[in-house]
Parts: C-alpha cells; sequence; structure tokens
C-alpha cells in the first residue's frame, strides 16, 4: 500500500510517495513561488503529486491517501488552513482544492507536528508512543506525539514550543512578545549571537573561518572557532546550549516524554551539543527515577521526516 505526502514550504512544494514501512519510492520538488493566490498554490502541489507518483521506483496501482503538512495552524478535520501568514492563508479550505484536483480527501496538518510523526512512525523515535520533537531552524519548530496521537490542543494551536518564555522581558520575538525560546535557540539566533561577538572581538578566529565577513557566519562558525580553541567562539556555544538546555528542560519537566528529539542543521554538532545538553537535563529535570528518565537523541529523517508524517496521517482518522 502506498501513500503521498506532501511538505509544503514557503520555498518549495515536495512531495513524494510513501511505502508501509516508510521508505519513499518517488520524489518530486516544485517551487512554491510565493506570493501569490491559494488557487495557483493548489495547482503546483496537485502537480508536485503527479511527478512523485510518475518518479516511483515501484508499480502502483492505488494510492491509498494523501497527506499534507503546512506552515501554520490547520484543522485536520476539515482540510482548512485556518492562518498561515508565510503562505498568505486565512481559512483556506486547502484540502477541498485539492480534492477537486486529484479527486480524494486530503489530510492536512501543521508541518511541525507532521515532521514529528514521521520520526515516530519512520525515524529515531520508532517504538516510542509519547515524543517531543524540537526542530531548530529559522524559528524553533515543535511537534508532540501523546500515546502515539498528534497533540494540537483544542484549536489546533498547541505545541508552539518555541514561543514559551525562558527570560522574562528578554529578546524581541517576532511573535511579540520578549524573551521566547526562538528567540535564544534558534538558528537564527544563535548566527545572530555569532555575528554580534565577531563585532566586539575583532581577534576572535571566528573571523578568519568566516573569511573576514559577516555574510558567511552560520550555525557552525561558532561551534569551529570553540573547537580550534578560540575562546570568544567557546563564549557563544555555552551561551547558546545553556538557553538551549533551559528550554528542553522545560519541555522534560511538563511532558516527561519518553524521548525528546532535536533537529535541524545545527545537530550536525553531534556529541558537541548534545553531551552537554544531556548533563543539563540530566542535573536540571524533574526526575525521581533516573531509570525512567526522558532519552535525549537527535532527529534522524531530517527533511524527509514531513514527507513521511503527512503520508500516514490518514492513520490518525480511524
Amino acid at each position: 500500500m502506498y501513500n503521498i505526502g506532501i511538505d509544503l514550504g514557503g520555498t518549495n512544494i515536495k512531495a513524494g510517495v510513501v511505502a508501509d514501512d516508510c521508505r519513499i519510492v518517488g520524489r518530486s520538488n516544485i517551487k512554491t513561488n510565493l506570493p501569490r493566490p491559494a488557487e495557483d498554490i493548489a495547482d503546483s502541489i496537485a502537480e508536485a503529486v503527479k511527478q512523485a507518483i510518475a518518479d516511483s521506483s515501484e508499480e502502483i496501482d492505488k494510492i491509498n491517501s494523501i497527506g499534507m503538512g503546512t506552515p501554520g495552524v490547520a484543522d485536520r478535520n476539515s482540510g482548512i488552513v485556518l492562518y498561515s501568514n508565510n503562505l498568505g492563508f486565512e481559512n483556506t479550505p486547502l484540502g477541498g482544492m485539492l480534492k477537486e484536483r486529484l479527486g480524494t480527501d486530503i489530510y492536512v496538518e501543521n508541518d511541525a507536528n507532521v515532521a514529528a510523526y514521521g520520526e515516530v512512525l519512520g525515524g529515531a523515535g520508532q517504538g516510542y508512543k509519547n515524543v517531543v520533537v524540537v526542530t531548530l531552524g529559522t524559528g524553533v519548530g515543535g511537534g508532540i506525539i501523546i500515546d502515539g496521537e498528534i497533540y494540537t490542543g483544542f484549536n489546533f494551536c498547541g505545541a508552539e514550543l518555541g514561543h514559551t518564555v525562558i527570560e522574562y522581558n528578554g529578546r524581541q520575538c517576532s511573535c511579540g512578545r520578549k524573551g521566547c525560546f526562538e528567540a535564544y535557540s534558534s538558528a537564527t539566533a544563535l548566527i545572530t549571537a555569532t555575528k554580534k561577538a565577531m563585532r566586539e572581538d575583532k581577534n576572535s578566529r571566528m573571523w578568519a573561518i568566516a573569511d573576514n565577513s559577516l555574510d558567511n557566519v552560520d550555525g557552525k562558525t561558532a561551534f569551529d572557532a570553540m573547537r580550534a580553541g578560540d575562546e570568544t567562539g567557546t563564549a557563544v556555544v555555552n551561551e547558546y546550549i545553556n538557553y538551549l538546555g533551559c528550554g528542553l528542560v522545560n519541555i522534560v519537566n511538563t511532558f516527561q516524554p519518553e524521548m525528546l528529539l532535536i533537529g535541524g542543521g545545527i545537530c550536525k554538532e553531534g556529541d558537541y551539543l548534545i553531551k552537554p545538553l544531556e548533563e543539563i537535563i540530566k542535573r536540571e529535570s524533574y526526575c525521581i527515577n533516573p531509570e525512567r528518565s526522558t532519552v535525549l537523541a537527535t532527529a534522524k529523517l531530517g527533511n524527509d521526516a514531513g514527507i513521511v508524517g503527512a503520508a500516514n496521517l490518514y492513520r490518525l482518522s480511524k
């Protein structure tokens, strides 16, 4: 049996044909080309689905279901995207638009939620039913799986973990609040902190690593400087990890999940990131039985998590 998973993003529309064992056997990738009307975006999504089927490496007689992850707030029951600032959607019946084009019902869910679901079904969270996934990218995304089900809250706005406050009246966040987890622990926040430290220390090795240009700074710059013995780079990394650890401990203390997964490019730092975070969680989380404590790990599926999770949304309708 095969299902289609769609990962709708502000830059790209990715679609995949997914087998029961979570293998992706056909793919497509089309530019989203924002801004443009929802009807035009729906046309491109339908085209991406058709291209993915055509690309499939296996003979497909029938597609069981189609699911999609989208930025913003989505009502899985109606297929309506209630709000998505990036896409310009507000009460947009995207599921209905796609049904008109593809002839089948479409399951629609928030993109971070479907990525978390994908990790539980086919990634690092396999075998666990209570998992929280935190993605460190432009912002801080969150997905919560409780008893094998996606948690969204009664109004589909749940799991906005990036917009919990870790420092009262702290840094301004794009959401309007101050001191949000996202403002300290996203890849964007790390890059901003790195540039600030470089401006204040013209002798830092980070300048050489970035070819003497702030435009070349990325999430690796401070970590590379730390490994080279640079004190300023080390200070940036330590501050970043301490803020990230604070937010992760809050998540553990709130949900006590079996597994806490973190994803995003920063996770490529491996033990330089994970080991100190494990120490912070071990030291600061509220756990009376160390034998039953949350396991911290990195997400496994990367950019495929959204496709795998979306393809399996049909399971949640039963």
